[in-house]
C-alpha cells in the first residue's frame, strides 16, 4: 500500500504523526515521507529522533494557510494524511477567526491542491467533538467533514479518493489529561476537575494509527470512520493517576486534592461517536463504525459489500458517553500501563 508511495504528513510532529512517520517508516517502504508544520522547533527533534531514516525524510516549515507553500508541498504526492489542525476547545472558543483559517480555509486549500495533483488518497482526521458540536472547535471539525466528503463530487476527473476517520480523545498524547495531572502532583497543585459527571471516549495513540491504516485499505471516499473506543468516567482516570503519580513522586495520596472549578467555554459534559442524524446512515464492522456520505451522489457510488462483515448500526443503541459501559478503576489502569502511558 506504501511501497515507493510518496506521502505528505501535515502536522506530522504532534503525538499521532510522529508515531504514524515512525509506524511508516519501520513497517513499510515509502519512497519518501514530507512532514509539513509550522514549529521547526519540533521538526529538529524529530529529525534526530529518526535520524537513521534521514534519506526518506523531507521537512517542510509551512503552514496550511498558505496555498502557495501547500503548492509546492504537494508535489508528486500519492498519500495525503491531515492532522494539522487548531485542536484545543477553549483557545478555538477564544480565537474563532483563527480556527476557521486553519480548520476550515486550510483545509479547503488542501483538498483543491490534491484535487489539482489527482493524489490517490486524502485522509482527513477529525473528532468526536464534531458530532452534535457545541463548540467552535467541533463546529469547524464537523464542517471540515463535510469539505471532505463533498470533495468526491466536487473533483471532476480526479481519481482521489477523500474521507475522514475521528477520533476521542488521545490519552498520552502531548495535548491530553495526563501530562497535566501529573505536573499537578509533582508539583504539589490541587488537581483540576470541570465536573464531576464528565465522561469521555478514549483512545490510545497506537489505535488512532492502526484506524487511519485500516481505513485506508476499505475507504472508497467520503466516509467518516469512527473506532470503537472505550469509554472513562474523568474522575476515575484522575483517580488512577493520582495513585500512580503519588508513588512516581512520594506524595501521599489522601494529601492530594481534587478541585472542582467549572467547565471551560465550550467544554461538552459528554461526547458522541456520532449524531442522531448520523446514527441512521452508519454501519458497523468488527472494530470502527462507518457513517455513509449524506450527499447520494457520493453515497451511490459506494459499494458496502467491499468493506468486511458490515452490519446496519442499531440507532436504539447508545452512542453517548454518558451511558458508558464504563471502565473500571484496575481497567483503565491496564489500558494506561499496556498503551505505556504511565
Amino acid at each position: 500500500m506504501f511501497d515507493n508511495k510518496t506521502i505528505l504528513i501535515t502536522g506530522g510532529t504532534g503525538s499521532i504523526g510522529e508515531d504514524l512517520v515512525l509506524k511508516l517508516l519501520s513497517d513499510y517502504s515509502p519512497n519518501v515521507i514530507r512532514i509539513l508544520s509550522r514549529d521547526d522547533t519540533k521538526q529538529y527533534y524529530l529529525s534526530k529522533k529518526l535520524k537513521n531514516y534521514r534519506k526518506k525524510l523531507r521537512f517542510f516549515i509551512g503552514d496550511i494557510r498558505d496555498k502557495e507553500r501547500l503548492n509546492r508541498a504537494i508535489k508528486d504526492v500519492d498519500i495525503v494524511f491531515h492532522l494539522a489542525a487548531l485542536k484545543h476547545v477553549v483557545a478555538c472558543e477564544y480565537n474563532p477567526f483563527e480556527a476557521i483559517k486553519t480548520n476550515i480555509i486550510g483545509l479547503q486549500n488542501l483538498i483543491e491542491i490534491s484535487i489539482d495533483y489527482n493524489i490517490e488518497k486524502f485522509v482527513y482526521t477529525s473528532t468526536d467533538k464534531a458530532a452534535s458540536p457545541s463548540n467552535t472547535m467541533g463546529v469547524t471539525k464537523l464542517l471540515g467533514e463535510k469539505l471532505v466528503t463533498a470533495a468526491n463530487f466536487y473533483k471532476g476527473k480526479a481519481k482521489t479518493i477523500f474521507y475522514s476517520v475521528r477520533f476521542g480523545n488521545v490519552l498520552g498524547s502531548r495535548g491530553s489529561l495526563i501530562p497535566l495531572i501529573r505536573d499537578q502532583i509533582k508539583n504539589n497543585i490541587p488537581i483540576t476537575l470541570t465536573h464531576i459527571e464528565m465522561t469521555r471516549y478514549i483512545m490510545s495513540i497506537n489505535r488512532a494509527i492502526e484506524l487511519i491504516l485500516k481505513t485506508l485499505e476499505i475507504a472508497q471516499g467520503g466516509e467518516v470512520f469512527v473506532l470503537k473506543m472505550d469509554v472513562v468516567k474523568i474522575i476515575d482516570l484522575i483517580k488512577v493517576l493520582i495513585e500512580n503519580f503519588a508513588k512516581k513522586y512520594n506524595k501521599k495520596e489522601e494529601k492530594i486534592q481534587i478541585k472542582e472549578i467549572g467547565m471551560f467555554a465550550g467544554e461538552k459534559l459528554y461526547e458522541e461517536l456520532f449524531s442522531i442524524e448520523e446514527s441512521m446512515r452508519t454501519y458497523e464492522i468488527e472494530n470502527m463504525y462507518i457513517i455513509l456520505p449524506q450527499l447520494t451522489e457520493v453515497s451511490g457510488k459506494i459499494n458496502n459489500l467491499l468493506y468486511p462483515s458490515i452490519n446496519k448500526f442499531d440507532s436504539s443503541k447508545s452512542f453517548n458517553s454518558k451511558d458508558g459501559p464504563f471502565l473500571t478503576k484496575k481497567e483503565i489502569k491496564d489500558f494506561l500501563i499496556k498503551n505505556k502511558i504511565i
